[in-house]
């Protein structure tokens, strides 16, 4: 399993990219992986095929009516672990012996 974080965003747009990030949220809420939406990108968490065919769907979306994107990509993968998004989280705010904000 990994842990895919990543960012896309068209590059031509104008200084407002909601709209096109929204577009991008759909595919991955309609995608049934888990994920954490964050303020500067998105997390997903799956099999190597499938978190990069959700980030090729939201880039093709992209490029349907944009000129240029801009797309990062991170990958944590951890052999026979699941369950991470939330419980690299967890081992935090147990090491803490607080929550953290969200």
């Amino acid at each position: 399993m990994v842990l895919l974080d990543f960012s896309i965003f068209p590059l031509d747009k104008g200084p407002s990219l909601s709209t096109y990030v929204a577009r991008s949220l759909e595919i991955i809420d309609s995608s049934g992986l888990p994920y954490q939406c964050h303020s500067m990108g998105t997390t997903l968490e799956g099999e190597f095929d499938e978190v990069m065919d959700v980030v090729r769907q939201c880039f093709n979306a992209s490029k349907a009516d944009c000129d240029r994107v801009d797309c990062r990509i991170n990958i944590d993968y951890r052999k026979g672990r699941t369950g991470r998004l939330q419980s690299k989280i967890d081992s935090i705010e147990q090491k803490l012996g607080h929550s953290l904000k969200r």
